[in-house]
């Protein structure tokens, strides 16, 4: 009899995760595009510079990412509920302790390190247990979960804003910690899945060797193996695509949800309605995504996402241009609403591209090998901005080139890649049938004339078959 804190996979409770999820990625994933809004103000209180500020963000988006591995160890060996709680805890610990904080180093280490640890946790979490609770619909419930993040970016700006004309940041981090314990209860409903797959086999332990045991380096390297999909990595060429591709995107998708609202405040917008602008990309992929996920799930669409991905970074990099041009409030407001179309094509299917890549046994290493890669774009990042801002006397127009670099030729890589790809895989076809062609020949050339017995008609035919 099945345990009763276990659920069945698309089922009633499927929903409930869906939810939970929605919220916890809004919470997450949502949570760095406020950063904008206190970036003057941080960087006049410290009196530090462009990149030195810049560093607080990175850092904390570097963490949100590169903690997929130490979360697929939490994720093994105590459940996903566990570890989305735990994530709770340690970004509300990280904000409240960085409301106290009285240098920027500080402010790295609470709200930069502990607050994106606590938030990688609970958001990769939540998106691998939704991966087990759907299966036939995994498209639309990973474009349904993303709206989460633009409910995210929606209502953090105009929290943000609210609370720090009220409280100050310092008032407003503190208010924030209070606001990741919901994690905790978003955690609590994920109950574990019954899976009807049979438990993987596995031998006994291998004799006693003589030789001696090995180091802690070499059981460092191994439990890095288990849980970074190197291997996927080396023999995966679509998944190889996808990993550079998304890394060299991630060095400038960033960038304009973190530079977006001063360089709108350095042009003469008002405070409030900079701060808007970024609520209105979030209000946008409120409808814009699940509309992204109805599509990508199409039947039309389902070896060809890839190519949507592709085309989706190409807008999103071509669209920054239009910042370069002017600053008037009404031409960012198009933009926004433009830059709304990719990001939403983006973010419904950069999860889902991935599960296509690998199989979903290896999603959780595959995604952790993939975000730690990403980490490491992100860290540098907003600084290479910053540094560029200081450079060039805090010309704005330089970071948005930047961004529309790195982005326009990622997508042209993976595009061009993908259709790489596809014609060695049809021209592998082809050659393969080819030579099972040539190796059926000659047992129809050994067949005598005129013998239409079934066994003789039958034989080439079972030659052919089992050379396929």
């Amino acid at each position: 009899m099945m345990p009763r804190a276990l659920e069945r996979a698309e089922g009633p409770w499927a929903w409930v995760v869906l939810l939970a999820t929605v919220v916890t990625q809004g919470l997450t994933l949502g949570f760095p595009t406020c950063i904008g809004i206190f970036f003057t103000q941080l960087q006049r209180d410290f009196q530090a510079s462009n990149s030195e500020t810049s560093w607080f963000p990175s850092i904390q988006l570097a963490v949100l990412h590169a903690g997929g591995p130490l979360c697929s160890i939490l994720v093994g060996r105590f459940g996903c509920r566990a570890t989305v709680m735990l994530g709770g805890l340690l970004a509300s610990l990280g904000m409240v302790t960085g409301s106290f904080s009285r240098t920027l180093s500080q402010l790295y280490v609470t709200a930069g390190l502990i607050t994106g640890l606590g938030m990688c946790f609970s958001f990769l979490s939540s998106i691998t247990m939704l991966g087990y609770y759907f299966t036939r619909r995994q498209a639309l419930a990973n474009a349904l979960a993303s709206v989460g993040v633009s409910l995210g970016i929606m209502l953090w700006p105009l929290l943000s804003r609210y609370l720090l004309e009220e409280l100050g940041w310092r008032g407003t981090f503190l208010i924030f910690g209070g606001v990741f314990l919901h994690c905790c209860v978003c955690g609590a409903v994920l109950r574990p899945v019954a899976t009807t797959v049979a438990p993987e086999t596995r031998e006994g332990p291998p004799p006693p060797s003589k030789t001696p045991a090995p180091g802690c380096l070499a059981a460092c390297g191994r439990s890095i193996q288990s849980h970074l999909a190197f291997d996927i990595l080396r023999h995966n060429a679509s998944y190889r695509v996808v990993t550079l591709g998304m890394v060299w995107m991630i060095l400038g998708f960033p960038l304009p949800h973190i530079f977006l609202v001063p360089y709108a405040m350095q042009h003469g917008v008002e405070e409030h309605r900079a701060a808007l602008l970024m609520s209105i990309i979030g209000f946008s992929n409120i409808f814009l995504r699940p509309l992204a996920g109805l599509v990508a799930g199409r039947q039309d669409f389902t070896g060809h996402r890839k190519y949507l991905f592709s085309l989706a970074v190409l807008l999103n990099g071509l669209t920054n241009l239009v910042c370069t041009a002017s600053a008037d409030f009404r031409l960012l407001v198009g933009y926004c609403l433009v830059y709304s179309v990719s990001m939403s094509g983006i973010g419904a299917l950069i999860f889902q591209v991935v599960m296509d890549t690998v199989p979903m046994d290896q999603f959780s290493r595959a995604l952790g090998l993939l975000t730690v890669l990403e980490s490491i774009s992100i860290l540098i990042s907003p600084p290479m901005a910053g540094f560029l801002l200081d450079a060039s006397n805090n010309n704005f127009t330089y970071v948005f080139y930047m961004s529309s670099f790195f982005l326009i030729s990622a997508a042209l890589y993976m595009g061009g890649s993908f259709c790489a790809l596809r014609k060695k895989e049809r021209q592998a076809r082809r050659a393969a049938a080819e030579a099972a062609i040539t190796e059926a020949a000659p047992e129809r050339d050994l067949s005598p004339e005129g013998t239409d017995g079934p066994s003789k008609r039958l034989c080439p035919e079972i030659m052919y078959v089992t050379s396929v």
